[in-house]
Formats: structure tokens, sequence, C-alpha cells
């Protein structure tokens, strides 16, 4: 007599990313960033892409850190916020991020010089805290 197990259906790539995410590896937190946030497999909700990213972007994750800086720029699942966007560019621009460097150097010119200094205050606070890897 043979008793077939009742096998658990395959992982899917979401439920792979988010068990591999969940133990801390910063390249798995920002794909699943990148998954809420173009709803891939999962329904899109930008409030979850970046808790996700600044998981990563926590660990020194440049394209994290960028597509922060993107979020507080356009107020995408966070409050609107240039001297925020302005620090995370600062900081993936620092980890060598070319398009980080473009974004910081366009909404630099939207602030106020008060702005900017709270901006490089910011990001000096967060690269020595998160760096960029």
């Amino acid at each position: 007599l043979v008793v077939l197990g009742c096998s658990a259906a395959p992982e899917t790539e979401f439920e792979r990313t988010l068990r591999i995410a969940k133990t801390g590896d910063a390249v798995a937190q920002y794909n699943l960033g990148l998954m809420y946030y173009d709803g891939t497999g999962v329904p899109q909700d930008h409030v979850e892409a970046v808790k996700w990213f600044r998981m990563a972007a926590e660990q020194g994750n440049a394209d994290a850190q960028n597509i922060l800086g993107v979020m507080y720029s356009s107020g995408t699942g966070v409050p609107q916020d240039h001297v925020e966007a302005y620090a995370w560019w600062s900081v993936a621009a620092a980890g060598g991020d070319a398009d980080a460097a473009k974004y910081r150097d366009i909404v630099k010119e939207s602030l106020s010089g008060s702005q900017l200094a709270q901006g490089q205050r910011r990001a000096t606070e967060l690269f020595e805290k998160h760096g960029s890897k």
C-alpha cells in the first residue's frame, strides 16, 4: 500500500523572495520592494515597497537608496520631501550610482539654502549610519 502525501504547491517567486528578504538579505529586500512597487506577483503597494526598500537601503544597497530618493521626490508611498530625496540620492551617489548623482543635482536646484544645508546634514547622517555598498 502506497500512501501519497499531500505536497504543498511550489513556492512562487514572491514567496521565495519574501522568505529570503526576511532573513535580512538586502538584495532580496530590494527585489521585494520592486515587486510591491510594480505589483509583480502581489498587489501594488507603494507603502510596503518603501518598507522593503528602506531595509535594503539601511544595509547600504545603493539601488534601494536611489529608489527611496525617487519615492521621496515624487511622494510615492511617502509624503513628498525633496530634502529627504536629496539625502538618499547623495548616499546612493557616494556609492557610485550615477543616476542618483544626476537626480540629486537636479533636485538641488529646487532647494533653498537652508533646505540644502538640511539635506547635506541628513545625507551625512544616513551615510555614517548606512553607507553605500
